[in-house]
């Protein structure tokens, strides 16, 4: 599926992701947790797709009601005592509601991460750091390669060792665990002459020498210049409401913080729109295409 925000310049697309995952991280407001977690969601599908969404929640959600569980049981902040657990401890309604806020923040923060993925490419990210950091923006680019690249290689080897009869489901268990010691075995060494191969190709190519030019596909126009003035119109409106402690929601030692007022839906409505632009730029290109072709 084409996607419009990721054809935008890269600057672009980096502050935003700065402003939607730190407000994501730092705003605890049930109501902007809420916010950002549909928003990641509508995006997450948009970009990757209900399959690859999908697979991301398999692994997820078990996770996240293993931090709404455990939460309350080490946790016994607050003032609101429900019961008491056999061995003495007090179960609060405060660590209940905590722990549900902190699984949504996860969530929601993995799924941002999955955008971050889908949009900034390994090139866009040695374009934003090459020459600052050149030597670590060659490995975090890796690192931003390396698990798909991982999952790839290990479907093919599976299938080869599957297709001889030494696929880890076959035969006794320690046949198994022999089959699955020279998978990894495989792995390991693909992983590390795959490492070992890109560093001296970009070695090779003089990456990271004083001087030295490159060469870039990225052009910063009129429409990413209006796009990055209304993400930091936007981040930084945001920004000010959290100085001002305008949407200030606090879990311990007992929950306080208004949901709703004037002020606080402003930003509301702001929050959800910051999240929203790729979602809003490539409905309006999908308009935009169908209107043209619906002309001709």
């Amino acid at each position: 599926m084409k996607d419009t925000f990721s054809q935008m310049h890269p600057i672009v697309n980096f502050i935003y992701f700065v402003f939607v995952i730190a407000f994501s991280m730092f705003l605890m407001n049930p109501v902007c947790l809420a916010i950002s977690l549909l928003c990641a969601l509508i995006n997450a599908v948009y970009l990757n797709g209900y399959k690859a969404v999908k697979l991301s929640l398999k692994y997820l959600l078990p996770m996240i009601i293993l931090i709404m569980i455990i939460n309350p049981v080490f946790n016994h902040e607050g003032v609101t005592i429900i019961t008491y657990f056999s061995w003495g401890n007090p179960l609060t309604l405060e660590s209940i509601v905590y722990g549900i806020a902190a699984a949504v923040l996860l969530s929601s923060v993995v799924l941002w991460f999955s955008c971050f993925n889908a949009v900034i490419t390994s090139d866009k990210f040695i374009y934003l750091f090459g020459r600052i950091i050149p030597s670590l923006s060659l490995i975090l680019s890796m690192s931003l390669r390396f698990i798909p690249k991982f999952t790839a290689h290990f479907r093919e080897v599976r299938n080869t060792q599957r297709c001889i009869g030494r696929d880890i489901s076959d035969g006794s268990i320690f046949k198994r665990i022999k089959n699955g010691v020279k998978l990894l075995s495989i792995m390991i060494s693909w992983a590390m002459e795959n490492a070992i191969e890109t560093a001296d190709s970009m070695k090779s190519r003089g990456y990271g020498l004083k001087g030295r030019t490159a060469f870039s596909i990225y052009r910063f126009d009129k429409r990413d210049g209006i796009v990055l003035s209304l993400i930091l119109a936007a981040g930084s409106l945001i920004g000010l409401s959290i100085f001002f402690e305008v949407v200030k929601f606090r879990y311990f030692p007992s929950i306080k913080g208004d949901l709703f007022n004037f002020s606080m839906a402003l930003v509301y409505i702001l929050y959800a729109l910051l999240m929203l632009i790729p979602f809003i730029l490539n409905i309006k290109e999908e308009l935009k295409w169908k209107r043209l072709r619906s002309s001709i």
